[in-house]
């Protein structure tokens, strides 16, 4: 599963071979959450507020890129990294 992101411990991956709605996993201190591209947990076990935050303002700031590396995904082509929160 490919790393496109990794900013404050936190690490995002996309799945290849993945289903619909379009989503991401993302991983902190061995918690794990899906999330919608748009940033809302869909599910997992995340329970950091701030873990949360971060994640939800980092998929509003790169939404457009999320996007098309979904759409990579989609076509089995390689995923690009996304710039990470600063």
């Amino acid at each position: 599963m490919p790393i496109i992101s990794v900013f404050f411990g936190i690490v995002i991956r996309m799945f290849y071979r993945e289903h619909e709605p379009a989503h991401f996993h993302a991983e902190h201190q061995g918690q794990q959450g899906k999330f919608d591209l748009k940033g809302k947990m869909i599910a997992g076990n995340i329970r950091s507020r701030t873990a949360l935050r971060l994640i939800r303002e980092w998929a509003s700031l790169r939404g457009r890129e999320l996007e098309a590396d979904w759409e990579n995904m989609k076509a089995g082509r390689p995923l690009e990294r996304i710039e990470p929160l600063q």
